[in-house]
């Protein structure tokens, strides 16, 4: 009898949900949905305003898209409900915010709805940047060791910072909540009422050791933070291996989706990391890049260090190996920001008359320049840079302006600088121990554009996989739902999970000899920009940052 799971994966801007064959993987059914209030960068709801570098959504909005999105993957299938034997989830991360005992957002209280620190923290909100400065000074005084295995600071991405923020702007919710919850978890909640905490998030954005457990209180002391009701006593829930199962589905909930009650839920995910055993990746040297907003990197080790990165978390992505996390703050989010507000409206009219999307077109004219043909080069910190360098601070910068330069050149050299950008990445594992012999690639950006994937494999001078799924983390939380609904020992049903589910390859891009010999040059250059304006030699863009309201 065939038997199905769901996998919902939540990202920035939306959440999408499959229907899945544990069979093969086959995606029966699929949808997504934005969330209704997207995210919130200039003003809550009510018109509250936001300071800069916010970014906040409204958690009830996850719900809605779940709902949504369930209900209408089993419209579109024919399948029998009953047939549905679990549910995983997965959602960015640090994505969290303040519950009290019941569940409940604070900021569906009435009290707090003009809150900003009631809300959900997207990864990106940065307004604790300097929050996150003064843990990463402290950890090098009391706690070296937990700097060595995630990248040198304390991430403003990472939980402690958007913590701390709440107890230093809104003291008395501080103390009111009851846990600080990661997305994931919170859905989870939703689905089965228990509350618990994944280990992929616990491990990469609070550090949590299952030995150790969470930091211990005098590096918050130490860096100024020591509420009354401390610090890692907001996260009170037990800590499930990423993926095992958590709880069974509630009548409540299993009405509200139109699914039986008490199909296996599986412990929450972070999105790129899900997409590990999607691309059926199981050994050592074998890395995956999930392009979207942002770029994410994730290889899988045995034993080492490698400084810069996000993090490296034993068991963190797959069992028995070092999980190793990289990633860059601005993708799509660099080529959006172009197309957004830099595109002359005779391009976007000629773009129309092509019957082409403003990416497509800029595209197609970019890939008619040569390699080094435009003069540019940039840097791709639009969001700052989050590996290897960990500063927020950062920010773009393009060099080569002349009269004639026109918006497909800059569109190229912008997309050549994430590529360059993920150069360093790989570039910084190979150089501590970790060899990179393979490439995977996921996310939107891959399937909808090969001109910018040729791109990553000449200036990666590597072959470069792309899966065929465009539903990687969706597909990654129906693998795992598959392992934790199973019978037997959870680490064999994994394996077995991933072996009869992986995506299949759908395009392999070879690098270009000719090219990827100019672009030996031109990283040259990009390297030079980069030391020069990120690793202390002129640090103007973090003076900029001070005369910015």
């Amino acid at each position: 009898m065939a038997q199905y799971t769901i996998g919902i994966d939540f990202g920035s801007l939306s959440g999408r949900t499959v229907l899945c064959d544990i069979r093969d993987g086959r995606i029966i059914a699929s949808a997504s949905f934005d969330y209704p209030h997207g995210i919130l960068t200039e003003a809550l709801p009510d018109g509250t305003v936001l300071p800069r570098d916010y970014a906040l959504q409204v958690p009830e909005d996850y719900f809605q898209v779940l709902c949504r999105g369930v209900r209408q993957v089993l419209s579109e299938s024919s399948i029998d409900p009953e047939d549905i034997i679990g549910i995983g989830i997965d959602a960015t991360a640090c994505s969290a915010f303040p519950i009290d005992r019941d569940g409940m957002p604070l900021c569906e209280r009435e009290e707090y709805r003009s809150e900003p620190q009631a809300y959900l923290k997207l990864w990106k909100h940065h307004g604790a940047a300097d929050l996150s400065d003064r843990l990463s000074r402290a950890a090098k005084e009391v706690c070296p060791e937990l700097l060595s295995r995630f990248g040198g600071s304390i991430s403003a991405e990472g939980l402690y910072p958007k913590l701390w923020e709440v107890y230093e702007n809104a003291p008395g919710m501080y103390e009111e909540m009851y846990e600080y919850t990661e997305a994931a978890d919170w859905i989870v909640f939703r689905l089965t009422r228990i509350l618990s905490r994944n280990s992929c998030a616990a491990g990469y954005k609070a550090y949590y050791d299952p030995e150790t457990w969470y930091p211990a209180a005098d590096l918050f002391r130490t860096a100024g933070f020591d509420p009354p009701s401390g610090v890692t006593e907001k996260l009170p829930s037990p800590v499930l291996p990423a993926g095992s199962r958590a709880g069974v589905l509630t009548e409540e909930a299993a009405k509200i989706l139109g699914l039986k009650p008490g199909i296996v839920v599986s412990a929450g995910l972070v999105d790129a990391h899900v997409c590990v055993p999607a691309a059926g990746i199981r050994e050592a040297g074998h890395a995956l890049m999930i392009l979207g907003t942002s770029a994410c990197l994730m290889m899988l080790g045995e034993q080492g260090e490698v400084p810069g990165i996000c993090g490296a978390v034993q068991d963190g992505i797959l069992p028995g190996y070092l999980g190793l996390e990289a990633g860059q703050s601005s993708v799509g989010d660099l080529y959006a920001y172009f197309v957004d507000h830099m595109v002359p409206p005779e391009v976007r009219e000629a773009s129309k008359a092509a019957g082409l999307n403003i990416h497509e077109y800029l595209s197609l004219l970019a890939e008619k320049k040569q390699p080094g043909e435009t003069g540019l080069l940039a840097l791709d910190w639009l969001n700052g840079n989050r590996s290897i360098l960990c500063n927020y601070q950062l920010s773009g910068l393009i060099l080569g302006l002349r009269p004639d330069t026109r918006s497909e050149d800059i569109y190229r050299a912008f997309a050549e600088s994430t590529a360059y950008g993920c150069r360093v990445i790989l570039e910084n594992f190979r150089e501590h121990g970790f060899p990179v012999r393979k490439l995977s690639v996921s996310g939107g950006i891959s399937r909808k554009n090969a001109f910018i994937m040729q791109l990553y494999a000449d200036i990666l001078n590597m072959q470069v996989e792309v899966l065929k799924t465009t539903e990687g983390p969706a597909l990654g939380s129906a693998v795992f739902a598959a392992a934790a609904a199973q019978n037997g020992p959870w680490e064999e049903n994994l394996a077995a999970s991933i072996e009869a589910m992986k995506s299949p390859v759908y395009r392999v891009y070879e690098p270009d000899p000719a090219h990827a010999a100019v672009y030996e040059q031109l990283y040259a250059e990009y390297r030079r920009l980069y030391a020069y304006f990120g690793e202390g030699e002129n640090q103007v863009m973090e003076r900029l940052n001070r005369f910015r309201p």
